[in-house]
């Protein structure tokens, strides 16, 4: 196993060296002129100069290069202060160093993430096995039913629905809007209810048809119908042989979204007005901030190697012949 994890880490650590030069040179191909846009409309050529210098933009692409990688691990100096490892550059935009940025907006896209992905695993997975385990019941087809309702529903759709229910026309909760846990753990859970609780009803719609479809695929296999006809019981041989078997897909399309949702919850903070990861990648966007969307970018796609190594790992204990492969 710790080979496996080894194998997997340093894959993880040459796929992301590789990431950060794509992005920068792709960054650095682009035709606009970033000083430009840093100095405004109203733009002396001393003053452009000076900009240009600061950002380290007069300096070759290489040395650039090379001063925004070695920044990572150990730290740049710019003329506004020192930036600490991992230093991913000072933003054009706001003069503020993209990593502290990041982090100050990461809590919240974080509580969306895990809190999200909580609700609809419980939910999601849970309804699928039970429609499996009674299927051709009532409960299959109100649980199938319901997923295919939900399932075609969009965030930007039910969340002024449910804004204008619970908190505009009821007064029934509070306007959505993130406090830290440590400050207010009551005001961080009422103040994320409706915007976690919004987005997990899209993923619980697509998990319950997944794991229903997964069980009954497993039901069907030839060591849970020979422990069947050993005389097992249908509860032992669903605990016991199938539903290990049916986690699989599950687990490999978990890993998708939840990195996907760890990235930046663009649409659920936008529909939300929420100041997370994902509002940040869109302002970066359109101010054509380099080095902020560039830090979004990386961190996004570091997230995505760690759960990508963490399905893995999942994967080799669930299913032992993935270790050997």
């Amino acid at each position: 196993m710790l080979q496996f994890i080894i194998r997997r880490t340093l894959g993880a650590v040459v796929t992301l060296f590789l990431i950060g030069a794509a992005t920068f040179f792709l960054f650095v191909a682009a035709p606009s002129d970033y000083a430009s846009l840093a100095c405004g409309k109203d733009c002396s050529p001393q003053r452009l100069a000076d900009i240009r210098e600061a950002l380290g933009l007069n300096l070759p692409v290489a040395q650039q290069f090379w001063d925004f990688m070695t920044g990572i691990f150990m730290g740049r100096d710019f003329p506004t202060g020192h930036c600490s490892a991992p230093c991913l550059g000072q933003s054009f935009y706001s003069g503020e160093m993209v990593w502290s940025t990041i982090m100050d907006r990461f809590p919240l896209t974080l509580t969306l993430t895990v809190g999200g992905s909580i609700v609809f695993l419980v939910v999601g997975i849970g309804a699928g096995m039970l429609a499996a385990f009674r299927r051709g019941s009532f409960v299959d087809k109100f649980a199938t039913g319901a997923s295919m309702v939900l399932s075609s529903f969009q965030i930007y759709f039910l969340g002024p629905i449910v804004l204008v229910i619970l908190v505009y026309s009821t007064g029934l909760m509070e306007d959505p809007k993130y406090v830290p846990l440590t400050q207010d753990p009551v005001g961080w859970f009422v103040g994320m209810s409706i915007p976690v609780c919004v987005m997990a009803t899209i993923f619980t719609a697509q998990y319950t048809r997944m794991a229903r479809s997964s069980m009954i695929e497993q039901l069907a296999e030839e060591h849970v119908r020979t422990a069947r006809a050993k005389g097992m019981s249908k509860k032992y041989v669903f605990f016991r042989y199938a539903w290990r078997g049916s986690l699989i897909p599950i687990v490999t399309v978990f890993g998708i979204d939840f990195s996907a949702m760890l990235g930046g919850a663009v649409v659920t903070e936008l529909t939300f007005s929420l100041q997370g990861i994902g509002r940040l990648a869109v302002n970066g966007a359109t101010t054509k901030d380099l080095p902020l969307t560039m830090g979004v970018m990386l961190v996004g796609a570091f997230f995505i190697l760690i759960v990508n190594i963490l399905t893995d790992i999942a994967y080799a204990f669930i299913d032992p012949r993935v270790r050997l492969s």
